[in-house]
């Protein structure tokens, strides 16, 4: 018996696959979830999600979101998702200079839409997990 694990962001499907296993960060802290695991609704926190299959390990960072177990389905919704093999850190430092920065300068500005700086801080959060994903599971990579 195995799971079925779909991994969902506004814009595209970013896994669908098998599991023996999936390892999951939640609000409450890392959970595991193994085939036969009772029906659950989780809020995921921004991290790394772990899915294993015949002992392979695929890892994604993921920012915040929702997950739902049910019969054997494992279905994460959130907010951005990518696989840590696509992960470019180049890209990801440029991304999270400019949000810091931005960040930075709306905090200091009265007439600043709330949504502007929580969408920036967003981009900050996902870049600081994405280099920490690709940074703790590839040797030789500093963060």
């Amino acid at each position: 018996m195995s799971l079925t694990v779909e991994i969902v962001t506004p814009d595209r499907r970013a896994y669908e696959g098998t599991a023996d296993s999936v390892t999951l960060p939640t609000a409450m802290g890392s959970i595991g979830i193994l085939p036969g695991h009772l029906p659950i609704t989780a809020i995921i926190a921004a991290g790394e999600i772990i899915v294993t299959l015949d002992g392979k390990v695929s890892r994604l960072a993921v920012d915040q979101g929702f997950v739902r177990v049910v019969s054997n389905k494992v279905s994460v919704v959130t907010e951005a998702a990518i696989d840590e093999a696509k992960i470019d850190l180049k890209s990801v430092e440029t991304a999270e200079a400019r949000a810091r920065e931005a960040v930075e300068a709306a905090r200091g500005q009265k007439d600043i839409d709330p949504v502007e700086i929580a969408k920036m801080e967003q981009i900050l959060r996902f870049a600081l997990v994405q280099r920490l994903v690709k940074g703790r599971n590839s040797p030789g990579l500093s963060e």
